[in-house]
């Protein structure tokens, strides 16, 4: 999968310098194109004429050596590339590129090149834990670049634990995976619903649930790098949309309803993860209602049901629901599924401990109208959007056979 592949491979100055000679073979006897461009401090490490002679092509340490007088350099090796590879990423790359700072000219090609980037920490387990590191990493993660963990064993400092770079051998084989992941949504159109609605009273207050949006997001972030062209329609949440992805804001369900009903037709992929509220007041109040004795009841109506119009207008759509219940959740699922016309369900317990609304994690059965069922244990949202998604792929493409 890496044959023909025009992959830079950055080196920063830790003693894990020499493992990228390795990998630097090794990408290279996989069919792959490498150039290599260095840090002033992987030169103190290991020599550029190493890298030279396994890649058989220039290697780049200095922003203002210009190779090729026709080509501002960092630009043309920016544009050149397929993939990029920072191995081993130090603390201090990861903190440049976390915070914008070009100062060589590895880091000047990394703010310029636009594709995909991973990046394999080496670093002692300290400083892999420390918390500027952490945010770094976080902040690189949610912008879209890629994250290749470090091993644990014996660190050249002396310390036993996480920050060792990973083994070139599994580097490579990390980003074959990687490079056909990639393609499995590739020219697929993908509609996504994330987040609360809100459901006005009066200008100061609303009706709403607890959803924060995390599931959403991350199924927006994981087709994204599948290689779907991505629109998230979102209700109002804190999260910044993934890199990539068109996010479309609203508020209300009828909001909500009106952008997804515009851009269903043209989806290959719709998935509906919002929390939209099922009710909302009868009667809305241009000015603040003051407070005054005694009770005070509101009178609801129903809102739109999204996922109902959808199940009854599809054509080609794959359409997929989300279940949020709190007892009995398989067999709601199971008739929700069915009465909305959906392709497949993602079924939460939102009452069980780590699961639905706020966390970081999630556990759900998947289902498909043709019976398949999957369970997923407790995981991160982001590996369960993405074991989602590569269901959703599967079926879509025995669809298109």
């Amino acid at each position: 999968m890496l044959r023909n592949k025009k992959i830079v491979l950055g080196v920063s100055g830790g003693i894990a310098a020499y493992k990228a000679a390795a990998l630097t073979s090794k990408l290279v006897q996989a069919g792959a194109e490498v150039k290599v461009i260095m840090t002033e401090n992987a030169l103190r490490f290991i020599g550029s004429t190493t890298f030279q002679a396994l890649s058989r092509q220039p290697v780049y340490t200095d922003t203002f050596h210009e190779q090729d007088a026709r080509y501002i350099q960092h630009i043309d090796v920016a544009d050149w590339a397929d993939l990029f590879l920072i191995a081993p990423a130090t603390a201090n790359s990861i903190g440049k590129l976390a915070n914008g700072i070009a100062d060589d000219m590895l880091s000047t090609t990394l703010l310029a090149t636009e594709a995909p980037v991973y990046i394999a920490p080496a670093m002692n387990v300290h400083m892999y834990s420390h918390p500027s590191v952490i945010e770094n990493m976080k902040k690189l993660d949610h912008w879209g670049f890629r994250f290749i963990e470090p091993g644990e064993g014996y660190l050249a400092c002396g310390y036993v634990g996480k920050g060792r770079l990973e083994a070139p051998e599994t580097i490579v084989s990390l980003l074959e995976k990687e490079t056909i992941k990639s393609q499995v949504l590739k020219g697929k159109k993908v509609l996504i619903t994330a987040g609360p609605t809100r459901e006005k009273i009066d200008p100061v207050r609303y009706f709403t649930n607890p959803s924060t949006g995390k599931m959403g997001y991350a199924l927006a972030r994981q087709a994204q790098r599948l290689g779907a062209e991505v629109t998230l329609v979102s209700g109002p949440v804190s999260l910044e949309a993934p890199s990539g992805v068109k996010k479309i804001a609203v508020e209300s369900a009828e909001e909500m309803y009106e952008r997804v009903a515009e851009r269903f037709e043209v989806s290959d992929i719709v998935i509906k993860s919002a929390a939209v509220a099922d009710y909302r007041p009868k009667q809305v109040f241009d000015q603040k209602m003051k407070k005054s004795p005694g009770d005070y009841s509101v009178e609801m109506e129903r809102t739109r049901d999204i996922l109902q119009h959808l199940g009854d207008n599809k054509s080609t759509q794959y359409l997929v629901g989300f279940a949020a219940e709190t007892n009995d959740a398989e067999e709601y699922g199971r008739d929700k599924l069915r009465r909305k016309n959906l392709d497949a369900i993602v079924i939460n317990n939102v009452s069980e401990a780590g699961s639905g609304f706020g966390h970081d994690t999630n556990q759900s059965i998947y289902l498909t109208k043709e019976g398949d069922r999957v369970e997923f244990p407790m995981m991160s949202k982001d590996d369960m959007a993405e074991k989602v998604l590569l269901e959703i792929a599967r079926a879509v493409a025995g669809d298109a056979e």
